[in-house]
């Protein structure tokens, strides 16, 4: 439950909203406790998660395309193949999350906690990640060209296989492995 709404009620009528039926509600689920929810598959484009807790849930596979998921708790969620295309995860706490694969293209991470959490081919193409933490990241294969770099520590993390912006340099080389 949720202001008085079931979440699959909330779910439902969303699904409306984003094919543009009759009756469709954008889910507002802003604040709402969804830690370990199954929301596998799920499809939340333009959906309002700020401040959510959705600590451990699974969110694999799901659509969170232009979804406001900023200030949320997402630590040790499961978001592996999901499109968060333009969402914003602005001083969202995703520390030990799965986001394998996950395309955050134009997404907007700035502040956000990504400590320990595996990114593995993830897609943070023309992101905002100004401020983000990435101490502990696995950051095999992410892809980070045309993402700007100013101001974000990759220190310590083993960035071989990353695929980082052209002409881009660490601003402590004796600490990034090769």
């Amino acid at each position: 439950m949720h202001n008085g709404k079931r979440l699959t009620e909330i779910l439902e009528l969303h699904g409306k909203f984003i094919r543009g039926q009759e009756g469709g509600v954008r889910a507002d689920l802003a604040g709402a406790d969804l830690a370990r929810a199954d929301l596998r598959g799920a499809r939340l484009a333009y959906a309002n998660l700020r401040g959510a807790n959705l600590e451990g849930a699974n969110l694999r596979d799901a659509s969170l395309t232009f979804a406001d998921l900023s200030e949320a708790n997402l630590t040790r969620a499961d978001l592996r193949k999901s499109d968060c295309t333009e969402a914003k995860f602005t001083r969202a706490n995703l520390s030990e999350a799965q986001l394998n694969g996950v395309e955050l293209f134009r997404a907007d991470l700035e502040g956000a906690n990504l400590e320990r959490a595996s990114l593995v081919a993830t897609n943070f193409r023309d992101a905002n990640v100004r401020g983000a933490n990435f101490r502990g990241a696995d950051m095999t294969t992410t892809i980070l060209r045309e993402t700007k770099l100013d101001g974000v520590d990759l220190s310590g993390l083993d960035l071989s296989t990353t695929l980082m912006p052209r002409g881009w340099k660490p601003s402590s080389p004796e600490k990034v492995r090769k």
